[in-house]
């Protein structure tokens, strides 16, 4: 494909993405909250319901200047910033895994990890509705991949059964419930393979960065694991493959 058109066509998924990443942000707003995903947005200041020319992801934030156009209020940075984070992570996914339908659906897998990062860092809760969202992902992946389904079968609970035995253990104290259901519906997705890659990943990352903000930014010992296993599962879903195969030839030498 010559390089104006594969340009076009990441700008394009990137544009795509950013469309997502708007109601990503309705998403870790409102399911917190416990309120629908319905009704149109509002200014979170004044409570003015938004016009569609308010609602160009990214872009209105941009023209506004980052102010509510009725009451001048800051809006907050999350909103360009989420935005356009999930329309890199579709960038990123596209450009790892090629134009296929797995990519499509491994877009989709970003959006819930991108809301279920966000609100476990704040609340310390994993939204069940993203839970059951990636439940039904792996599902397709199951009817799409079948002729490996028992892999998906072992994948979903082989970490799930793990986590669920030190939740037990721990009661409660050593990993969340949401985690576990989390690991569960993504190792549908990914196979027993990549959720046990997703599960190294994810706790090498959580110990790493949490031992720096511990250090350097004072933050205390209770982590949420929900961002750094939704880092995990990304990894292994787009490179989990060729990292599995670079370790099995340097383990043979």
């Amino acid at each position: 494909m010559p390089a104006f058109y594969t340009v076009l066509l990441y700008v394009v998924i990137f544009l795509y993405g950013i469309i997502i990443g708007s109601f990503v942000n309705v998403c870790i707003l409102r399911v917190p909250a416990g309120e629908s995903l319905i009704p149109g947005s509002h200014c979170t200041s004044c409570g003015h319901r938004l016009a569609w020319y308010d609602l160009f992801p990214l872009f209105s934030y941009l023209s506004l200047k980052g102010r509510c156009r009725y009451c001048g209020a800051k809006i907050s940075c999350q909103y360009p910033i989420v935005e356009a984070l999930d329309g890199v992570l579709y960038v990123i996914v596209f450009m790892a895994n090629g134009i296929s339908l797995q990519s499509v659906l491994f877009c989709l897998m970003a959006s819930a990890l991108l809301v279920i990062s966000v609100v476990d860092w704040r609340t310390f809760e994993i939204p069940p509705g993203c839970n059951l969202f990636l439940l039904g992902l792996g599902v397709v992946f199951c009817i799409l991949d079948f002729s490996h389904i028992g892999e998906h079968l072992i994948g979903l609970v082989c970490v799930s059964g793990l986590l669920c035995l030190l939740y037990l253990l721990t009661a409660g104290r050593g990993i969340g419930g949401g985690d576990i259901k989390l690991m569960g519906a993504a190792g549908l997705i990914l196979g027993w393979k990549g959720i046990l890659l997703a599960l190294f990943f994810g706790c090498a990352l959580g110990s790493v960065i949490h031992l720096i903000r511990m250090k350097v930014f004072g933050a205390e010992r209770k982590l949420a694991m929900g961002p750094y296993l939704s880092g995990g599962i990304l990894i292994a879903a787009l490179w989990g493959d060729a990292l599995i195969r670079w370790y099995v030839k340097l383990a043979l030498g």
